[in-house]
Parts: C-alpha cells; structure tokens; sequence
C-alpha cells in the first residue's frame, strides 16, 4: 500500500471528558466493520484509555514510546482486535512522561503504519499540550468532538486555530478538512436553555457537522464493557456513529427512521429519507 492510500484521521477537543477516547474507538471499529484496514493510535501518554474501551488492555505488553525509542518493533507493539481481524490498536504507555512523543519518533511510526493501514486514527488527549500537538502535527483530517456547552466549544474553537497553524499541513499552505462531532446532546436540555442548540455550535466553529451523538446509556455500557459503540448492541448511538462516518466517507446517509436526531439532522440538509 502506497503513502497516498493511506489516510491519518485525529479525533480530538480541547477540553477532556467529551467523549473522544469513545469516539475514537467507534470510528475505527466501524471502518474497519467495512473492510478498511484501520488501527487506533493512543496519543494519550501516561493517562491510557483506549485499550480499556477496546476491552484488550491485558494484552498491553510493549507501546508506542517503546517503538519511539527502539525498545520494540512495530509488530510487536500493535494489538489486533479479536472481532475484526481488520482492526488495531497502538496502545499509550502508562508510565511514561508525554515528552517521550518526539516529532522526528512519531512521524516514523506513522509513516511506517501508513504503508499498511487505510486509516490510522489518533486519539489525541484533551487540550493542546505536547502529546495533542504531535497528534494533530501529522493529520489528513480532523473530527472535532464537541459537547454543547459554552467550555466545551469555546476550547473546540482554540483547537481548529490550532489545525490552521501547527500542523504539517499548515505549513504547506493546505488545509485540513476539519468535522464537527457533537456529542452527549440531549433533546430537552436544549428547549430547556441547559445546553447550546446546534445551530450555536455551528454558528462559533464554523466547521461542518459530521453527527450529533444524542446523550445514551449505550455509551456508558459500551465503554465499561471494553466494546466500541459500534460493534455493541443496537442503540441511536451506534447509529449515529454509523451515520456519521458514513459522512466521513462521503457517502449519502439514508434512513427510514423518523426519531428526534433524523428530523433535526433532515432540516441541517444531512439526511435523506428513504420512500416509504
């Protein structure tokens, strides 16, 4: 597989706990669900997550500082998930210091990945300290999770100023295709003026909505049980993460449902109906 082929997708936030970690691990299970060879990378050093929601965090024996550092080759560091033998994980050291991610290491580990992988999604930790900024240096694309409070999005807006200006692709004077992925949204929190609409979310980033997760117990579940949403029991969650990334592949979403999020998704011009 050529470098061309292959395509580095960076979830994050700028604030922690938007659901970032569980997103990540439904994105890359569900391309994976449909036949693309994909791994999950934990940029998160010192704070490991991701292979607790990807249910394999026993099988943790080498990481990506210890392929940084030459204490491991890649193979031996990579985790293949044991439902889709299309799926991967690069787990985060617990142990270390996030300082131990160097430029010049991470990029030769994803350079290295891309001539295997279709998509290679980094789960970036919150915020923009060294471990979120060489997550987002290297990336093609950007999903941006957002909860729809006025914390959540304002540090969302500092991450896209981010994207536009310390990334590879900044300074090659390109840009990089940023969505919106709005998260814990609950119908009637917003009619009560407890959260922002999506249209006050759309209106401060100004980026394209991928999705709206609605506020679920699926994902609580998904998350303790160490299964991605989106290889977990049916639920509005999986499908709108199924829907979203349907929409990261450009594809038209089409349903026959008619729930709360299908109604508000058709007037945002994001869903088809299907005839009756």
């Amino acid at each position: 597989m050529s470098k061309s082929d292959s395509k580095v997708i960076v979830v994050t936030s700028g604030k922690g706990g938007v659901g970032k970690t569980t997103t990540s691990a439904a994105i890359g299970a569900e391309l994976a669900n449909r036949g693309y060879k994909t791994v999950v990378v934990d940029f998160d050093i010192g704070l490991r997550n991701l292979d607790l929601i990807m249910g394999c965090e026993r099988r943790v024996i080498f990481d990506f500082v210890n392929v940084i550092q030459n204490d491991a080759n890649l193979s031996q560091a990579l985790i293949k998930d044991k439902r889709n033998e299309k799926l991967f994980i690069l787990p985060a050291s617990q142990t270390r210091d996030k300082d131990a991610l160097t430029q010049e290491g991470v990029e030769q580990v994803l350079t290295e990945l891309r001539k295997t992988f279709q998509y290679i999604v980094c789960d970036s930790p919150a915020g923009i300290e060294r471990g979120a900024l060489m997550a987002l240096y290297f990336a093609d694309e950007a999903v941006i999770v957002t909860n729809p409070e006025v914390s959540s999005v304002r540090d969302s807006d500092r991450i896209i100023g981010v994207l536009n200006s310390k990334t590879k692709r900044a300074e090659q004077n390109l840009d990089i295709p940023k969505h919106l992925l709005l998260t814990r949204y609950a119908k009637n929190r917003v009619l009560k003026g407890e959260m922002l609409s999506v249209e006050d979310v759309q209106e401060i980033l100004a980026i394209p909505l991928l999705g709206i997760i609605p506020e679920s117990p699926a994902v609580l579940s998904a998350s303790n049980s160490g299964v991605p949403v989106t290889l977990g029991a049916p639920s509005d969650a999986r499908t709108a993460y199924e829907q979203a990334i349907s929409r990261l592949l450009g594809q038209e979403v089409i349903t026959k449902e008619k729930g709360w999020t299908t109604k508000l998704l058709e007037g945002l011009g994001l869903m088809n109906r299907s005839p009756a």
